[in-house]
């Protein structure tokens, strides 16, 4: 992992403060996090990998805001997340593996993050913290499951996993909606908004946020999760133009979806400066996934989808001035459940004990280098395995968990990786391309008794495995009931 090349197409000062501030540099934070209650913005964009950035390299791709944030920011270089979107957000929500929660898909009730789990929001509620969504949700479309019942103070989404799905079970967003002018669900009230998806959120975030600043005695969590740049490819045409004659029509169009995400940013940065916020806010980028469609992949194997490198390792920037050390890699191994203790600690929140959590808290790494962070194994599981009684395609095949067990599962540690039966040392060969099994046997055998181990302990939370699909519409329904009733309203975004 250490031996990946470093980007060739950086901008002197991303260079420049790469080159002084490293994880090897001695580092001690001036004052402790914990307890400490800063604002918290915690950003998580779709589909975006870690090559999908110009400050890791990206030939072409032009993200000068995300950039910037990179040479503010502490550095999570080995910073891992699920193969894909909704078992992502139910480890980041809970702090636990989203097989835990009973999230082993995306679609098919099997994205439904279950009822007995505890979010984030309501921990950071218990510390003093107002909290808000703007984005994409994708736990559930039923109303228990919806995100004003869990924790969120104002909400602002969409439905299903993604705008304009519609699958069988419960998710459906709202009909006739769409990247542009979407339909979006605002306090669980619809209302028809003006302009394009990530902009829109963005907006909504931000005056949210300005309405929050004046109360310094209650810190808030803004939590916005973009819906973009997850397919289908839309954006305006001058953002595709960017990357014309350099890759295929869907990858420019994607490119231009996260060259938007990155105006957004700057616009979000500047706005805590103006309004002086950024000394006291922790701001945060992530990406759910390895990238969907990207052309450059850090020289990693495997993209969205895949239990390789690839589909997991995601880019983790910490944005705290004079707290959070600027420029400073941090290249030990974490993961996105390890997020949950990690904010709870620093707003002071006391974590129920009863939770069981499967992260740790991030805060001694953030906080000095050398601090002791023992190794240990993470599992990785594609999912996705059809659902018995579904009709078609989602019907056919391995339906049975325990028969989809070994397809599609990895091991990881600091050192390696297992993917099913193939043994990578990831130290030595990052871009898994020697299969190591055979010299190794003890490790990859200790390696696959781990993974045993733990879908002992998972395979009886996953809740929704037999759950009907012969389900009403809850999301979309709402939203005819309203149309019919009152009308749906023009959105009124707060002011900025």
């Amino acid at each position: 992992m250490h031996d990946l090349p470093r980007p060739l197409l950086l901008s002197a000062i991303v260079f420049a403060c790469f080159a002084s501030c490293t994880s090897s540099d001695v580092w001690a934070a001036e004052g402790s996090l914990k307890g400490s209650q800063p604002n918290i913005i915690l950003v998580m964009t779709d589909d975006q990998g870690y090559g999908d950035l110009g400050c890791h390299g990206h030939p072409y791709l032009q993200t000068p805001n995300l950039d910037k944030l990179y040479t503010q920011s502490t550095r999570f270089t080995d910073f891992h997340a699920s193969p894909t979107c909704a078992p992502t957000r139910a480890a980041l929500m809970s702090g636990r593996a989203p097989f835990k929660n009973g999230v082993t898909h995306t679609i098919l009730e099997r994205d439904r993050m279950t009822l007995k789990a505890t979010t984030i929001a309501e921990v950071l509620k218990t510390a003093g913290y107002t909290t808000g969504i703007f984005g994409k949700w994708h736990l559930g479309d039923e109303d228990p499951y919806q995100p004003h019942n869990r924790g969120f103070d104002e909400t602002f989404i969409h439905g299903a996993g993604g705008i304009g799905q519609n699958y069988p079970g419960t998710q459906s967003d709202a009909p006739g909606t769409s990247y542009f002018d979407p339909i979006i669900k605002h306090n669980d009230k619809f209302v028809q908004t003006d302009g394009y998806c990530t902009d829109v959120f963005f907006r909504q975030a931000l005056g949210w946020i300005n309405q929050c600043r004046s109360n310094d005695e209650e810190p808030f969590f803004a939590y916005i999760p973009t819906n973009a740049p997850h397919g289908p490819y839309h954006v305006e045409d001058r953002y595709k133009e960017l990357y014309k004659g350099k890759c295929g029509a869907s990858s420019a169009a994607f490119f231009g979806m996260i060259t938007n995400i990155d105006e957004n940013m700057g616009l979000l940065m500047e706005k805590l400066d103006q309004w002086n916020l950024s000394k006291n806010t922790l701001l945060i980028f992530m990406t759910d996934n390895g990238s969907a469609a990207g052309t450059y992949n850090y020289n990693m194997k495997g993209k969205k989808g895949s239990v390789n490198e690839g589909g997991s390792r995601v880019p983790l920037f910490m944005r705290l001035p004079n707290v959070i050390k600027p420029g400073l890699d941090i290249d030990r191994l974490t993961r996105h459940y390890d997020l949950f203790p990690t904010l709870a600690e620093i707003a002071g929140a006391a974590v129920p004990g009863q939770l069981d959590l499967d992260g740790r808290s991030m805060l001694p790494l953030i906080e000095q280098t050398g601090a002791t962070w023992p190794d240990r194994n993470l599992f990785f599981h594609r999912g996705r395995w059809n659902k018995k009684g579904a009709a078609g395609r989602w019907g056919k095949g391995n339906v049975d968990p325990d028969q989809a067990k070994y397809n599609g599962f990895a091991v990881r540690n600091e050192t390696w990786r297992l993917v099913g039966p193939n043994l990578y040392n990831i130290d030595k060969d990052p871009g898994e391309t020697e299969d190591v099994a055979k010299a190794n046997p003890p490790i990859a055998a200790e390696m696959r008794e781990a993974f045993n181990q733990w879908w002992e302990e998972v395979r009886p939370l996953m809740v929704n495995e037999d759950a009907s699909l012969d389900t009403p519409k809850p999301f979309r329904n709402q939203f005819e009931a309203q149309k019919t009733s009152s009308g749906i309203p023009d959105w009124n975004p707060p002011g900025i």
